[in-house]
């Protein structure tokens, strides 16, 4: 019977075993260059031992027999060695590197595809320098770092080989020392994993933190100056470097050791071999070439070991880098496609809401039994105060969430049946604060319908009210935007989105609060966009304005997570006391303040 401890080192060992057989299919494509850039560290190392073993007939003939016909041959044959051994180098090396950035651009890209399958639950739970790390930075640890150090390794090992048969080529009592003294140095390696695992792990999550900190102050630039936060984030940053600090001096402490004590252990090792190979040669068993011979490569071999430790510890870092790239590979969405699922039927007749709950912490309800009923080709507006669960029923529509329980059901199809694609597909959803991403304004345009002509996207630049801004541009509608689009305003981000939103053509449109970060007149124009936008479509509308919901076939009122009333404009304002009202005089009677205000004015 296992104990638990050999239990779990045993599935650690088969995990890892499993880890770097999926290594297989990306190092499949280029196995023939890979592999011969390991064939090529071969010689780069075997070499090593000319040079040691050249010096037995050169110190026998020139410096003790002090022979006349020295051998010239030497000192030519170790520069003509060295050069090949050079360029060997540098062919494995230009191999290595392809090789390695080969594999990991296949990595990258399938964590890339990867991190696409998430929904948005997973991205809300993470930091912005975790998701950098883990899908960019782990690819590059886990690939470039072990190739380089496999090219090391296989050149140390073969020059490890050849070194130790030159050792027992002069002497093989002192081969057998240095050997033993091999071995001593070398036990203490397998124990270092074990140390630094909990070490890595913590350096791993420091490293994304400091990336997450400075796309912070990347894009909250202006929140950072308009509320002079330079020193808080100053502090910040601050503490963050600390903490790596702290963590690199452990990883120092818990690892290089091993250097120091290699050096002790061979110079032990380096002393042993000269007293007694003082004794041999005394003796005449060996000659003083075998000797200088002999410490030549004994140096050669032990002197790359003394380093042994910080190259562990890049392995070790690939090693687990290697580990958490196949864990997110493996794991599973908690958004996916069931089984066998069917397509987004577009003559539907209503969409059904049916005893909808919906939580994102367990135990803790934002949504509670909500029932609706919304007929194809109407309009739905959603109101209520805020953090009332109004954005979470629209997302959870083209399933950026998942319903805990109750259903979203389209002609009595649950959502959950339908393909995510095709789904998703037939909605548009327009947002509060719409992400645009860098290029120009056509390019963000249509990428509602990448297949849309000239003339449709004219259409859609016209029914967008973005047609006259265009024009007074030099560049039209290839004008380069900026990161998000930065360099339009907001008013104009919204109507590309709306632009978009119209090539894309969809039957059912989520507007997501679109006009409440807009002034009057950019809330206006967009507005007309917008009202194009909603021509023979179902619509859901998050309206921070009531005043733009008034002509809604249904207003449903959202409080706490619950339907508290539903009905026309008219009709909810019929009611005593009812929540509609209320939020309705609220708002009028700000309009009317406002409106004196700025009259006096």
């Amino acid at each position: 019977m296992l104990s638990k401890k050999k239990l779990l080192n045993r599935i650690k060992e088969n995990q890892f075993v499993k880890n770097y057989k999926r290594m297989w299919p990306y190092v499949k494509p280029f196995w023939s260059r890979a592999l011969m850039s390991v064939l090529i560290s071969i010689p780069i190392g075997s070499l090593d031992a000319v040079i040691a073993l050249s010096l037995k007939p050169y110190m026998d003939l020139v410096m003790v027999e002090k022979s006349v016909q020295s051998p010239w041959y030497i000192p030519i044959g170790i520069v003509a060695f060295t050069s090949i051994q050079g360029t060997l180098n540098y062919l494995a090396t230009y191999l290595n590197t392809w090789v390695g950035w080969k594999i990991t651009n296949l990595l990258k890209y399938d964590l890339y595809k990867k991190m696409l399958t998430f929904e948005p639950n997973f991205f809300n739970t993470k930091n912005s320098g975790d998701v950098m790390f883990m899908f960019n930075n782990n690819a590059d640890i886990a690939c470039c770092g072990l190739l380089d150090n496999l090219k090391v390794f296989t050149q140390r090992l073969f020059s490890s080989i050849s070194l130790i048969c030159v050792l027992f080529y002069n002497s093989w009592q002192l081969a057998i020392i240095a050997v033993v003294v091999l071995g001593c140095a070398f036990a203490p390696v397998g124990s270092i994993r074990k140390r630094i695992d909990a070490v890595i792990s913590k350096t791993v999550q420091a490293d994304s933190a400091i990336l997450t900190v400075y796309n912070e102050s990347y894009s909250g630039n202006k929140t950072i100056i308009s509320y002079n936060l330079d020193k808080y984030m100053k502090e910040k940053f601050n503490n963050v470097l600390k903490n790596i600090f702290n963590l690199r001096i452990k990883m120092i402490q818990r690892t290089s050791w091993l250097s120091p004590m290699m050096h002790i252990v061979v110079s032990v090792g380096i002393g042993v071999a000269i007293g007694y190979g003082s004794h041999l040669i005394l003796t005449k068993q060996i000659t003083s070439g075998n000797f200088v011979s002999f410490i030549t490569a004994l140096i050669m071999l032990y002197t790359p070991l003394k380093n042994i430790g910080n190259n562990f510890n890049q392995v070790a870092f690939s090693f687990m880098a290697i580990d958490r790239v196949f864990d997110i590979l493996n794991a599973k969405p908690a958004i996916i496609d069931c089984d066998n699922p069917v397509e987004f039927y577009s003559d539907y007749k209503k969409i059904k809401f049916n005893n909808l709950c919906f939580e994102y912490v367990k135990n803790t309800p934002v949504l509670k039994n909500i029932n609706l009923e919304i007929k194809k080709g109407e309009t739905v507006a959603l109101v209520g105060n805020s953090g009332g669960g109004k954005t979470t029923i629209i997302n959870l529509i083209p399933r950026f969430y998942d319903v805990t329980s109750g259903s979203i059901s389209i002609d009595d199809v649950n959502i959950k049946q339908i393909s995510l694609k095709s789904l998703r597909q037939n909605i548009a959803v327009v947002f509060q604060d719409n992400f645009l991403f860098s290029g120009t304004i056509r390019e963000n345009i249509m990428l509602g319908n990448e297949n849309a002509t000239e003339e449709e996207f004219n259409k859609a630049l016209k029914m967008a009210y973005l047609d006259d801004f265009i024009k007074g541009l030099k560049n039209g509608a290839d004008t380069q935007i900026g990161e998000r689009g930065i360099l339009l305003s907001g008013g104009q981000k919204q109507r590309v989105a709306i632009a978009r939103a119209f090539l894309k053509n969809a039957p059912i449109i989520i507007l997501d609060e679109a006009t409440s970060a807009l002034d009057n007149k950019a809330e206006a124009i967009v507005q007309k966009a917008i009202d194009n936008l909603m021509q023979d479509k179902t619509v859901f509308v998050i309206a921070h304005r009531l005043s733009t919901i008034q002509n809604a076939d249904k207003i449903v009122v959202i409080n706490q997570g619950k339907i508290v009333e539903s009905g026309t404009h008219s009709q909810l304002l019929e009611i005593p006391n009812g929540a509609y009202k209320s939020l309705y005089n609220m708002q009028f009677k700000k309009t009317q303040k406002t409106e004196v205000i700025l009259n006096t004015h």
